[in-house]
């Protein structure tokens, strides 16, 4: 973890893990079958991070959405890891289980579409903010110069008159910043399944 933290999974190999354990690269086939379980290894580690909690189910998914959210925060190449295979370490079936026991009132043919829901918003949240931060260190223009460098062009495209709409939300919307834009989706998402399962 401690290699991808600093270089993302790219540095990731069993020859890097090897030599930062001072051992050979082929005494670690003792442990694991190669770097899928490897990789597989770290995400559950990453989970023992990820510990919802609250009162009721809305708050422990809140809780399971935005400590998933800092544990992509604290190792971005989780963002490239999520949404595969169902993981099935320890921490992550706790992690499942917590989320589960809160849903315990929930019907339960709609317990797996309402964890799938959140954890596919956040998925798509987190990966959009890691996709924003590599575009800023690849430019070294941060989301401000961006704008101010294509602002003109925006300008110019909207006095056409094409996109009005467009205009109208860019020029007079409120402009979040990432926090805020990620916990007012959450709560649209959140009451839409408050809503639905009232019903």
């Amino acid at each position: 973890m401690r290699l991808a933290d600093a270089d993302g999974l790219d540095a990731v190999s069993l020859r890097k893990v090897a030599t930062v354990l001072d051992v050979r690269p082929m005494r670690l086939y003792g442990y694991i079958a190669g770097k899928e379980e490897l990789l597989d290894l770290m995400v559950d580690a990453v989970h023992a991070e990820i510990r919802p909690v609250g009162d009721g189910w809305r708050e422990v998914l809140r809780s399971l959405a935005e400590t998933t959210r800092h544990a992509v925060h604290e190792h971005e190449w989780l963002a490239d890891l999520l949404g595969g295979r169902p993981q099935l370490g320890p921490h992550a079936l706790a992690t499942g289980e917590a989320v589960m026991a809160a849903l315990g009132d929930v019907d339960v043919d709609a317990v797996m579409p309402v964890v799938s829901a959140v954890n596919a918003y956040v998925i798509g949240a987190v990966r959009r903010e890691t996709a924003e931060r590599r575009a800023e260190r690849a430019t070294g223009m941060d989301e401000k110069r961006w704008q101010a460098t294509l602002g003109p062009y925006l300008m110019r495209t909207f006095a056409t008159g094409r996109f009005p709409a467009l205009a109208t939300v860019v020029r007079d919307a409120a402009h979040l910043d990432a926090d805020q834009t990620f916990r007012l989706g959450l709560d649209f998402l959140l009451d839409g399944i408050e809503a639905r399962i009232a019903r």
